[in-house]
C-alpha cells in the first residue's frame, strides 16, 4: 500500500515537520513534552544551523535543527538514522558550539544560557542498555558528581531511543508518548488515529501528507527517502556483529556510495566515522 504520510526519519521529512517556520508550534509542543514543567518554551527562533567554528570542518558542522527560545536558551535537535563510531563524543563536541558562541567581546562574566542537545535515534545504545539492564526510551543526561548531585544545570543531553518505544495506541498516556508514537508510526498511517484529535497534531498530519506536496517538494522527498533507505541498509549492515575488518569494509562501501550520491564530506564523516583523508582516497 502506498504511503499517505512521509517518513519522518528522512532529512526532508524531519525538517518538514519540525524545521520550517510554519512548523514552529509543532516543535515547541514536542520540546515541551520533553522538558520539565518549569522549563517550558513559549516561543522559538530558528538560528543559522551552520556553525562558525575554528576549522573548516567546524564551519561545515550543520545541525538538523538549531533554535533559541525566548529566554535565550539554545536547542540542538538532531535525527540519527543509524549507529556510528563516537556518536556520544560527536554530540558533546557539537554542544560546545552554542556554548562558545555566547562569548561576549570585552569584559564578560561567563554567565551562560542553557544548552539542550536532543537526539532522536533510530537505533539503540547496545553497550549502555546492557549496563542498565533495561530498555529505556528517554535518556536525560546532565553533568553530575560522584554522589549523583548535578554539578551544572545548564547543559542537558536528551536521547530518544526509538526502537525501544513499543507502546500501543491504547497505552499512550503522556504528551511525549503521543509524539513518539507519531514519529515512529507516521509512515504507516492511512488515517489519523483518534488519539491525535487536537490542533497541533492535525497540523502535523497536514504537513506530513504527501499528496499536498508540489512537484518540487515531492522530488526532493523521494530523493531523500531513497537516500535514507540506501544508507539505512548499508549502515545497519556495517554495524552488525562480526569481524572488525568486515565492518571497516562496509563503512568504506558506504562512503563510496555516499560520494557517488554527491553527499558532502562532513556528512560522510558523520555516518561512517572515516577521516577526511580516508574519504578523499576512495
Amino acid at each position: 500500500m502506498k504511503a499517505k504520510y512521509l517518513n519522518p526519519f528522512t532529512d526532508f521529512g524531519f525538517k518538514k515537520i519540525f524545521g520550517e517556520e510554519a512548523s514552529k508550534p509543532l516543535l515547541i509542543d514536542f520540546l515541551n513534552a520533553l522538558l520539565p514543567k518549569n522549563d517550558k518554551i513559549i516561543d522559538l527562533t530558528f538560528k543559522n544551523n551552520e556553525q562558525l567554528g575554528q576549522t573548516d570542518l567546524d564551519r561545515k558542522a550543520i545541525y538538523d535543527i538549531y533554535c533559541e527560545n525566548d529566554k535565550g536558551e539554545k536547542f540542538i535537535v538532531e535525527l540519527q538514522k543509524a549507529k556510528q563510531n563516537y556518536f556520544k563524543e560527536r554530540t558533546v563536541y557539537y554542544s560546545t558550539f552554542p556554548i562558545r558562541e555566547q562569548a561576549e567581546k570585552g569584559e564578560w562574566n561567563y554567565n551562560l544560557k542553557a544548552v539542550y542537545c536532543i537526539g532522536i535515534l533510530d537505533f539503540t545504545f547496545d553497550d549502555y542498555e546492557k549496563e542498565l539492564k533495561k530498555n529505556e526510551v528517554v535518556h536525560t543526561i546532565k553533568l553530575k558528581n560522584q554522589n549523583g548531585k548535578t554539578f551544572y544545570e545548564k547543559l542537558t543531553y536528551i536521547y530518544l531511543e526509538m526502537p525501544n518505544f513499543n507502546q500501543f495506541e491504547n497505552e499512550l498516556t503522556t504528551r511525549l508518548d503521543k509524539w513518539l508514537y507519531f514519529i515512529k508510526h507516521l509512515e504507516d498511517f492511512q488515517t489519523i488515529p483518534t488519539i491525535f484529535s487536537d490542533e497541533v497534531f492535525k497540523q502535523a498530519f497536514a504537513k506530513a501528507e504527501i499528496a499536498k506536496f508540489g512537484q518540487s517538494e515531492l522530488a526532493i522527498y523521494e530523493n531523500s527517502l531513497k537516500t535514507y533507505r540506501d544508507l539505512k541498509g548499508v549502515i545497519d549492515t556495517a554495524f552488525d556483529e562480526g569481524k572488525q575488518e568486515g565492518k571497516l569494509e562496509r563503512k568504506i562501501e558506504m562512503a563510496r556510495f555516499m560520494k557517488l550520491e554527491n553527499e558532502p564530506v562532513e556528512k560522510i564523516i558523520k555516518y561512517t566515522g572515516l577521516t577526511k583523508d580516508e574519504i578523499k582516497k576512495l
